[in-house]
């Protein structure tokens, strides 16, 4: 197999204003990012992916975009760009850049040129609207971030649409005037070595040209988001949206071995026509089923199973456990499966995404009502969308502030960082951080783990068995996603070989005859001898 690089990387996603602040005011920043350089390189991952770091005014953090081939003065400059860039590249790290084209800023200059007057050359890179009869929004599309997703501008006299905060109106995409600039910012950054491009909301790019109304929703509850009241059956994931990410790849084409993600929270058999036709859509559209998930082992392994089943031929999978976006994996699964859930994560065909702190174990961070940033949460308070809490600091050493930043941090620290950081479980063989590196160097090491076929093998009570192998080299993963001891046997078929991690870091070489036994949530990679038969 000849494997781009992307297909048997590791992905680290870094929030920057969390990860590392290079200039004490406590926020993170790109000369903070370089500093650690050297955790990531320990680790083992092959790519950093950024979350936004061009100019913006911050009203969602990075996702409003105000200039898309300048850095913020908040992360710095240029210079640090290409520097950390250089630093990277020269550790044998690519880095992926997050891009945000559905929407910007109101105070991108396009938008202030658009609303400058109904004849404005940049008037239509923008969806303006009449209103409705009554002067109301011009249908029923709702916001994201709650109410409607039409905003009436008093000096035209005509409402824009945004599908999130009214500080992020949307592109019109069906101009090709906005196309190619989109398209020559991405060459931009291609040109200064950005290795690929995480795309944004893709699915909503293209609206629909008669703006019908969203149909409600017949499952909607009242404690959920309010615009879950309508299906978003006419602004998301509409037919003509594949045409706009077949540019977007040919751009991403124009360089060689550059990488196209998008993200994409759609049901599996809808998110693999995002890998285009003839496989010329996105490289990997990213796949958030494991995130959703119920954690037990029949859901998991039927979920894994389709997935695989749905892929395109030729298709290569993608898996994320956690984002900037949801509750951390230690939370959702609970602490004693973290390392399960790593070993998982890491097992599975295709190209695994780490979120930055997941590999020490962070957790989700509660956060006071006065100590609230997020907008999600500001406008959509109390149902539990709100997003701090998977933001907060990375947690390095014991110091004050867990060594993120010499001064007050943007967002609390967990009250545990004194013993869970970087420098106390690198010193602790057992720890999930030296799980984690141990797994990413197996997965290097062995073909079977990083490029081999997927089959499943069992799903009983708690126990999730599978098989990696590539050529003659075959795993068995096994996970127990109980508290409980479990075995299983395969009558006539007895399994030979031997244990090669566990995810309490102890056992390996231990020789596997018979039965798979585990304790209680352990997971475990045995290599398989020669004359195992696996049903």
């Amino acid at each position: 197999m000849n494997a781009h690089w992307w297909q048997t990387a590791v992905i680290y996603q870094i929030y920057p204003r969390s990860f590392q602040d290079g200039d004490g005011d406590g926020v993170g920043d790109l000369r903070g990012i370089m500093r650690r350089l050297p955790h990531l390189v320990e680790l083992g991952v092959d790519a950093l992916w950024l979350s936004p770091i061009f100019r913006s005014p911050m009203a969602d953090f990075g996702y409003d975009v105000a200039d898309y081939t300048a850095i913020d003065p908040l992360f710095g400059t240029l210079d640090d760009f290409d520097a950390l860039a250089h630093a990277a590249h020269a550790l044998g790290l690519k880095i992926i850049l997050d891009l945000v084209p559905n929407h910007t800023s109101d105070q991108h200059p396009w938008f202030i040129e658009s609303r400058a007057s109904r004849d404005n050359p940049k008037r239509d890179w923008y969806i303006w609207r009449d209103g409705a009869a009554d002067g109301g929004p011009p249908n029923n599309w709702q916001s994201d971030f709650g109410g409607s997703a039409w905003q009436r501008d008093d000096a035209t006299g005509q409402y824009y649409y945004h599908a999130f905060l009214s500080a992020q109106p949307d592109l019109n995409w069906r101009k090709a005037d906005v196309r190619a600039a989109i398209y020559d910012a991405m060459r931009f950054w291609m040109r200064r070595g950005v290795d690929g491009f995480r795309v944004d909301v893709i699915w909503h790019l293209i609206k629909d040209a008669e703006f019908r109304d969203n149909p409600p929703n017949p499952d909607f509850r009242p404690d959920r988001p309010s615009h879950e009241a309508v299906l978003p059956l006419y602004t998301t994931d509409r037919p003509e949206v594949h045409d706009i990410i077949k540019e977007m790849r040919a751009v991403t084409d124009e360089f060689p071995e550059r990488l196209l993600i998008g993200e994409i929270y759609l049901p599996i058999e809808r998110l693999m026509a995002y890998y285009g036709r003839d496989l010329d859509g996105l490289h990997l559209p990213f796949n958030f089923a494991l995130i959703s998930a119920p954690w037990n082992a029949r859901g998991l392994a039927t979920l894994i199973g389709e997935y695989e089943k749905a892929l395109p031929p030729g298709g290569w999978p993608n898996w994320v456990l956690g984002n900037h976006d949801r509750p951390r994996i230690t939370s959702r699964a609970g602490a004693d499966q973290a390392g399960v859930a790593a070993m998982l994560l890491l097992t599975l065909r295709g190209t695994p995404t780490i979120y930055y702190g997941d590999e020490i174990g962070m957790e989700q961070v509660p956060i006071a009502r006065e100590q609230v940033r997020d907008p999600l949460e500001r406008n959509v308070p109390g149902i539990g969308v709100g997003r701090d809490g998977c933001r907060t600091p990375m947690q390095w050493e014991e110091a004050p502030n867990a060594g993120f930043s010499i001064s007050d941090p943007w967002l609390p620290l967990d009250d545990a960082h004194p013993m869970r950081n970087v420098a106390v479980q690198r010193e602790d063989k057992a720890s999930i951080y030296n799980l984690y590196r141990r797994l990413i160097a197996l997965r290097r090491a062995h073909r079977a783990l990083n490029s081999g076929t997927y089959r499943s093998v069992a799903a009983d009570g708690d126990l999730l068995l599978f098989i990696r192998e590539y050529e003659h080299e075959r795993m068995l993963v096994a996970l127990n996603l109980g508290d409980e001891p479990a075995q299983v046997s395969f009558p006539g078929h007895p399994l030979t070989g031997r244990l090669v991690l566990s995810t309490f870091g102890d056992r390996t070489g231990e020789p596997l005859d018979g039965d798979v036994a585990l304790r209680g949530n352990e997971g475990a990679i045995f290599a398989l001898s020669g004359d195992s038969h696996v049903p």
